[in-house]
């Protein structure tokens, strides 16, 4: 049973590291966000860190449940390790290169990635897939957001 408590905190851990690491590098995003042209939808700067925040956890949990399955989950895990990583690099993308565009196009293969995580994890655990649904509308929200910006910038 111990060992089932480390392999949550890790679970827990990574994907809270990764977003951590992509505020700490785009910590001037918030002013960067405040001062573009946003579509009529955008939510206040401060929505972002709390929703984010949630989502880590709900992947944290998830990636956990199939980690502990019985079930083959190789393929799956690696695939939830690279939509990490794509999810980390569109905050570089968008907020410290400003290359709205191209973070656009990146955010549509982050969320193939995502649905592809989310079909994959739900074959292993079905609450595990139901956990990653909020991450994937939040990144189809965030795609109408990117889109809109750049357009309006």
């Amino acid at each position: 049973m111990k060992n089932q408590w480390k392999k949550l905190v890790i679970c827990l851990v990574i994907p809270l590291a990764v977003g951590s690491l992509s505020a700490l590098l785009t910590q001037n995003s918030m002013e960067t966000f405040g001062s573009i042209n946003k579509p009529i939808l955008a939510p206040p700067a401060w929505l972002f860190p709390i929703v984010w925040t949630i989502l880590y956890i709900l992947m944290g949990i998830a990636s956990y449940l199939v980690l502990t399955s019985c079930k083959e989950n190789h393929t799956a895990l690696t695939v939830y390790s690279i939509q990490l990583a794509f999810n980390f690099l569109w905050s570089i993308i968008f907020f410290n290169l400003k290359l709205y565009l191209f973070a656009f196009i990146w955010l549509i293969l982050l969320w193939l990635l995502i649905l592809e995580t989310t079909i994959l994890f739900y074959h292993i655990s079905k609450p595990a897939g139901y956990l990653m649904v909020p991450y994937l509308l939040w990144v189809s929200f965030a795609g109408y957001l990117n889109y809109f910006i750049y357009l309006l910038n």
